[in-house]
């Protein structure tokens, strides 16, 4: 993985934690400011803030694999 790939990489994981933190940020609000009024929004809000969540969480496992992996001198 050349250093440019893995800033690339690095910089994917940041964005996904920045979406999925949005979501969540998105829901708090639903459930802070406008529920019981605003019921029907929470399947949709929660698949997405479910969706950003899985996103970052696979986009970070793959980050750590390939860095502890660069860490043991391993080069793909």
């Amino acid at each position: 993985m050349t250093p440019e790939e893995f800033k690339a990489m690095q910089k994917s994981v940041r964005k996904a934690k920045r979406i999925a933190t949005e979501k969540a940020g998105e829901m708090h609000d639903l459930v802070e400011d406008r529920l019981p009024a605003a019921f029907e929004e929470i399947p949709k809000l929660a698949q997405e803030t479910y969706d950003a969540c899985l996103a970052w969480s696979k986009a970070e496992a793959d980050f750590n694999d390939i860095q502890n992996k660069l860490s043991l001198g391993y080069k793909e």
